[in-house]
């Protein structure tokens, strides 16, 4: 469910939750696990969520998401090169749909050429590690800490020179 919010805010989209109690007003426990998953996500990640905007671009990777109604249920197997993005006043968020083996996300959409915007600063939201990244011709190359700070999805936070 985490990772179908994210490519829907990215898209522009809305979510919606078709949460149906029981005949006695209970909500099933399944049901609620994941409406607690998700939260808890948000509780670290919501500000790449919440009031943001799309960016130039969707996102980026290999993974395709099943297009159109009734496909809610189908899981992508997202890969370390899948990003999702969304957009905040001056602040772009790269959300990492899957986790890279050797730390290092790469980004390539953000590549270094002329007239291209310079990275000024990353942050990995609920984290206080400062990471190291470099700007290159194939895209903005990311050390991540080796414990993502939340399920699912990593959210990194980018700032830009003027």
């Amino acid at each position: 469910m985490v990772h179908q919010l994210i490519d829907i805010v990215s898209k522009n989209g809305n979510l919606l939750l078709n949460i149906g109690p029981r005949a006695d007003g209970t909500i099933p426990d399944e049901v609620q696990q994941v409406l607690l998953e998700v939260g808890a996500w948000l509780n670290v990640n919501g500000e790449a969520i919440y009031g943001t905007r799309p960016w130039r671009i969707y996102g980026e990777g290999p993974t395709k998401v099943a297009a159109g109604s009734f496909h809610d249920t189908d899981t992508a197997n997202y890969k370390p090169e899948d990003f999702r993005f969304t957009t905040k006043g001056d602040v772009l968020y790269a959300i990492g749909l899957a986790s890279p083996t050797n730390g290092e996300a790469v980004i390539h959409s953000l590549v270094r050429s002329v007239g291209s915007e310079r990275v000024r600063s990353v942050a990995l939201l609920g984290s206080d590690a400062k990471l190291q990244f470099n700007q290159h011709a194939d895209g903005l190359h990311v050390q991540l800490p080796t414990q993502p700070p939340a399920k699912y999805a990593y959210v990194l936070r980018l700032s830009f020179e003027h």
